[in-house]
């Protein structure tokens, strides 16, 4: 379920993620409004213009579907004007929220930059609003629900870690989120059925069905490496894929064992899930891959090298020092809040990997999508999208610094004003919920800034992050570490009383 969980879709993040900031989007008020609304703002040669070319994109008149997502998607007004006329080809009035989405996507393939779909979904939702006042409270939850139907679409059907989300998680996960209330049972649990039964696929170019699975139209679409590049888990998901790019630098290589610690959302992982495993792991790009066998830069990665690979974007690598079972143990906390402990050879290995590891996460990793807006209670985590960073260095440096400062202010208003001991339970798991994410964000954000300081790129022996450079012939740019390879023995004995770690308690890891 990682990528359900990167932000628990609808919880919150996913709403601050499509309204956007005003540098990324302009004022969300345009976005707010009816179609005529918006289209007053705009002179009537704009409107004829946007009129035509929504029509000429809806015929595929000189156009291909894959064309049709950045015409839509831009940020600008022209490109809102055009979409508002595009949507105009579809009427989803007394059609479910899945049924029109499957119409819309039958018509052009959703692809692109991260937040260009982001749009093309917001003028989805706007869309779909305007043709079912009734059905939905507000703008703002058709925002939050497609986003949550998208997102379980690519933890049902992608290729992701753990067991697929339940019915009963998807409706848990959205509670709260409607305008403060709850959307209706019946409703989200047609949704997950209608989902479950039925993968949500989009519309894709005659020649690009001829194309092998590594040479899909979302990397075509971006111009970046075409027919080498494929993703980790599912393109269906418009925010959170994560890229396998076999061009990419390998930073680090070499055995590990790994522990399953926590799952997603910090949720205890099963008996039986937890025991060591041994892997060949090969830090490339933003991704840990964990193989059976050694890393052969000409060998195709396998189903099941995608299954178990890591993307360490957002993530924090740190000692695991309340770990005692075994020594030189890194404990690993993913961007979902997935928790995986990792033994290696000697503790001069586990602090390479440490550094590594945030080094990466500190070079590429995107900032984060804004906050929630909303009226919902329910505290959640903002989304983190997993695409790389197009900042360079030092502006990658001053948007670490902000986070830092941000958090770091929050985190002392939180604590100013602990919950009264009067309080429900539930309230006060929130609060507890709450601290513990800033506390961690605030200590990830300062390994990062601390990382860019000494120059992070430039310890990962890269350009920069403008771009992953090409494998060296070496597995590992680190002259210092050879690759291990003595395997590090499994421990068999799992304690009765163990517990992991969880978001919203602190617990000590055994």
């Amino acid at each position: 379920m990682s990528s359900w969980c990167l932000s628990s879709c609808c919880n919150a993040g996913v709403k601050g993620a499509l309204l956007e900031s005003h540098s990324e989007m302009g004022s969300t008020e345009i976005l707010e409004k009816e179609t005529s609304g918006s289209l007053s703002n705009g002179t009537s040669s704009n409107v004829e213009a946007a009129k035509r070319l929504a029509k000429r994109l809806y015929q595929l008149d000189r156009f291909k579907r894959s064309d049709v997502a950045k015409h839509l998607g831009k940020n600008n007004e022209f490109s809102r004007l055009v979409a508002e006329e595009y949507l105009k080809f579809f009427d989803f009035t007394g059609m479910t929220l899945d049924q029109s989405l499957r119409y819309f996507f039958k018509a052009f393939s959703l692809v692109g930059e991260t937040q260009e779909r982001e749009r093309v979904l917001i003028h989805f939702s706007n869309r779909y609003f305007y043709c079912n006042p009734d059905t939905i409270a507000s703008q703002d939850g058709v925002h939050c629900l497609t986003c949550a139907v998208m997102l379980l679409n690519t933890d049902l059907h992608g290729h992701n870690i753990g067991k697929k989300m339940t019915c009963q998680e998807f409706i848990a996960n959205l509670q709260g989120v409607d305008e403060g209330g709850d959307f209706s049972k019946d409703l989200l649990k047609a949704l997950y059925n209608s989902i479950k039964n039925e993968k949500l696929e989009w519309a894709v170019d005659d020649e690009e069905k001829k194309k092998s699975p590594s040479e899909g139209t979302d990397e075509k679409a971006n111009g970046t490496h075409p027919k080498t590049i494929s993703r980790i888990g599912s393109t269906t998901n418009p925010f959170l894929d994560i890229p396998h790019d076999p061009n990419a630098a390998v930073y680090k290589s070499g055995f590990l064992a790994r522990k399953i610690h926590a799952d997603m959302d910090g949720k205890k992982t099963p008996r039986g899930k937890r025991g060591w495993k041994t892997f060949y792991a090969v830090l490339k790009g933003t991704v840990l891959y964990l193989q059976k066998d050694e890393y052969k830069p000409e060998k195709a990665l396998s189903e099941e090298d995608l299954k178990n690979a890591v993307s360490v974007h957002h993530a924090l690598a740190s000692q695991a020092t309340d770990y005692e079972k075994k020594p030189n143990v890194l404990k690993l906390k993913t961007a979902d809040w997935r928790v995986l402990l990792f033994q290696a050879q000697s503790p001069e290995e586990m602090q390479g990997w440490i550094n590594k590891i945030n080094c990466v996460a500190a070079v590429f990793s995107a900032p984060p999508f804004p906050a929630a807006i909303g009226s919902q209670k329910k505290f959640s985590r903002p989304l983190l999208p997993a695409t790389t960073t197009k900042l360079s260095q030092e502006e990658q440096l001053k948007s670490h610094e902000s986070k830092l400062k941000q958090i770091s202010t929050e985190l002392a208003e939180h604590r100013s004003y602990p919950p009264d001991k009067k309080v429900k339970a539930k309230e006060a798991d929130e609060y507890r919920l709450k601290d513990h994410y800033l506390e961690f964000e605030k200590t990830r954000y300062e390994v990062y800034v601390r990382v860019l300081k000494e120059g992070g790129a430039e310890l990962l022996g890269s350009g920069g992050p403008a771009g992953l450079k090409k494998s060296h012939s070496s597995p590992s740019l680190n002259p210092d570490s050879s690759p291990v390879t003595a395997k590090v023995k499994r421990n068999v004995s799992e304690r009765k009383d163990h517990r992991p770690e969880t978001p919203s308690i602190k617990q000590k890891v055994t």
